[in-house]
Parts: C-alpha cells; sequence; structure tokens
C-alpha cells in the first residue's frame, strides 16, 4: 500500500545512513591503521623486512597458506557442530561460510562484524536456513570465545616462563584481565545477540534480508543450542585445537623466516596477540594494530622486531593470497544467482 510504502522510507534512509557511517568508519580506521603499519615497517626497515619475507621462498609461502586453509577446516567443522544436529546438514557449507568469513574480514573494508555476515551469506547460498546460520554462528562465537580465554590463559603462563624481560610482561596481563572481563560481560547478556546480529545484517545490506524477520524471534532455538551441552564442548573442544592450530601456524611463519622460537614461544605469541586484537575488532584487518602487537609482544620473547613485522606481513600476504580468489568465486556465484532470480521466462516455456 501506497501509506505502508511512505513509512519504509525512513527506515530505508536510516539503513543507507548507517551503511555510509559504518563504511566512512572503516575506510577511516583502516587509513589509520595502514599509516601506523606503514611507519612501523619505516621505523625498522623497510628494505630488511621485505628481504626477510622474499626469503621464505615460494614452497614455503604454498605450505604456509596450506597450513591455513587447514585450519579453517576445522574451525568450519567446529561451527557446524554447535548447528541444530536435524536436517543431516554437512560441514561443506559451514567451511565455506568460515573461509568466507575470514576472507571478507581480512581483504575488504569491513571489520570483522561485517565478516561475520558475510560468512552467514555464504552458508544459507548453499541451503542452510537464515535462522539456522545466524543463530549457530552466535553460539559458534562463543565456543570460539571461551576456547580463546584458555588459549590466553596458557599464553600467559608462556609468558611469565619463557619472557626475556618480565617487567615489560605485566601490561600484557592487564589487558588480557581486561579481555576476561568484557567476555564475561558478553556471555552474560548473550539473549540480545541474534536480535543485534539480523538487525546489522539487515542494515548493512539493505533489501537482501528482508522478509528475514524469524531470527528476531528465536530466543528458544537459541536457548537450545546453548543448552545442548555436549555440542557446545565438542564446538569449544574443536576451537581450542583450532587455535592451536593457527599457534602452529605462527611458528611455521617464524620459522620459514629464519626464527628459532619453538612452538610453545610462537603459540603463546599468537594467544597473546589475538587478546590483544579484541578491542580492535572494529578495525578492518587489525591493520596497524597487528603489526604493533607482534612487534610488541615478540620483544617479550626475544624476537627482534623486524622478525616480528616480517611475520605479520607475511600472514597477510596469505590472507590475500587465499581471501581475493575465494571472494572472487562468491561474488561470481552470487551474481549468477541474482541473474537466474531475475531471469524472465522465454516465450513458450509456461506451463
Amino acid at each position: 500500500m501506497p501509506g505502508d510504502s511512505r513509512a519504509r522510507r525512513p527506515d530505508n534512509q536510516s539503513a543507507r545512513g548507517l551503511r555510509t557511517n559504518l563504511k566512512k568508519l572503516s575506510i577511516a580506521l583502516a587509513l589509520a591503521g595502514l599509516l601506523l603499519a606503514t611507519a612501523l615497517v619505516g621505523w625498522y626497515g623497510f628494505h630488511g623486512i621485505v628481504a626477510e619475507m622474499l626469503s621464505v621462498g615460494g614452497w614455503g609461502f604454498v605450505s604456509f597458506c596450506a597450513w591455513q586453509l587447514a585450519t579453517i577446516v576445522v574451525l568450519g567443522v567446529a561451527w557446524r557442530v554447535v548447528a541444530p544436529p536435524g536436517g543431516r546438514l554437512s560441514p561443506a557449507p559451514f567451511v565455506l561460510g568460515r573461509l568466507v568469513r575470514d576472507s571478507a574480514a581480512a581483504c575488504l573494508s569491513f571489520s570483522m562484524i561485517g565478516g561475520f555476515v558475510f560468512g552467514v551469506r555464504a552458508v544459507v547460498l548453499r541451503g542452510v536456513g537464515w535462522t539456522v546460520a545466524a543463530l549457530s554462528m552466535v553460539v559458534d562465537l562463543t565456543a570460539e570465545f571461551l576456547a580463546e580465554i584458555a588459549f590466553a590463559l596458557g599464553g600467559v603462563a608462556v609468558l611469565f616462563a619463557q619472557s626475556t624481560r618480565p617487567s615489560l610482561s605485566w601490561p600484557i596481563v592487564i589487558a588480557i584481565a581486561a579481555m576476561l572481563g568484557i567476555g564475561a560481560a558478553v556471555l552474560r547478556w548473550w539473549k540480545g545477540a541474534p536480535l543485534l546480529f539480523a538487525r546489522f545484517a539487515r542494515k548493512m545490506l539493505g533489501d537482501r534480508f528482508s522478509g528475514q524477520s524469524a531470527i528476531a524471534a528465536s530466543e528458544r532455538e537459541l536457548a537450545d543450542m546453548f543448552g545442548d551441552s555436549g555440542r557446545m564442548a565438542l564446538g569449544t573442544g574443536l576451537h581450542v585445537i583450532g587455535w592451536l592450530c593457527k599457534g602452529f601456524g605462527n611458528w611455521i611463519a617464524f620459522r620459514l623466516l629464519g626464527s628459532h622460537i619453538d612452538i610453545i614461544g610462537a603459540m603463546a605469541i599468537e594467544a597473546l596477540l589475538h587478546a590483544l586484537l579484541i578491542p580492535a575488532v572494529v578495525v578492518p584487518g587489525y591493520a596497524g594494530v597487528q603489526e604493533a602487537g607482534y612487534a610488541a609482544i615478540g620483544t617479550l620473547f626475544g624476537i627482534p622486531p623486524e622478525i616480528s613485522l616480517a611475520v605479520s606481513l607475511l600472514r597477510r600476504a596469505r590472507d590475500i593470497a587465499i581471501g581475493i580468489p575465494v571472494l572472487l568465486v562468491w561474488q561470481f556465484v552470487e551474481v549468477r544467482r541474482l541473474r537466474g532470480a531475475k531471469s524472465p521466462i522465454a516465450p513458450g516455456d509456461e506451463k
């Protein structure tokens, strides 16, 4: 009805305004982070850091990327585990969703939250219902965060055992404690997460998710997912394995660059880095923040800043090498789907 159309117009304008503001904020934070990363690389020597990266070689870089893909499979399976058991859902859509989610967060001018939305969208395109995909992501994020807390605590223990500069370890510990407090608050108020996530998705992607209002009334489904203690424990356990896989990938990067750090130390750096990155979730790709974190934490383990910065840049190169092809294929699938939905029925095809 005309009246309904007029009533919806302010909401559409508000959604467009929010998307514009989010885009501007993301671009501003990305530029600020890029400037910070450039300053750090310039301070410690651009040519030396680039030379360190090139020393990895082609096969070394391929093995680094291959390990990341294996890690994503583990994380995708963890997402599938916490989803409802009915429907005989394959893990494949959730592995694809995790791949798209991480690729979008690393390569596009969105924060991690934007990557969550695109990850859910990728799962939906593989035939999983929007409600199941979105609600299971909320549960999966909780399981991942619980695993991250355990991983971070392990990193703190290793920090005190191996740090070459114990007096500088306390700021890291204070940051970890603040992260735990924030995490406890988030877990305390998880009931509002699905509604907030749905609103963000609609306002960010406009009418693409119009008509998907069922998620706003799905608290019972969410409670059922959280209440399945067996699946929740299994999902959290798989995420612990996923964090350990990330830590092992960090060790691979250090070893490729010639560092003699042991596996435990490399995993501790990964744990502490991600704990410190939690407040920077609104910064696209953690631009600049990741480099600063690597340089600071690596120093506590006796790693020269040049090596730590080279590891950070090597990770970014890996994320781009994986993420760009994934996003191109995903967009190709989206375009084909939209064209198929809009294509008219040819004369004579009607039945």
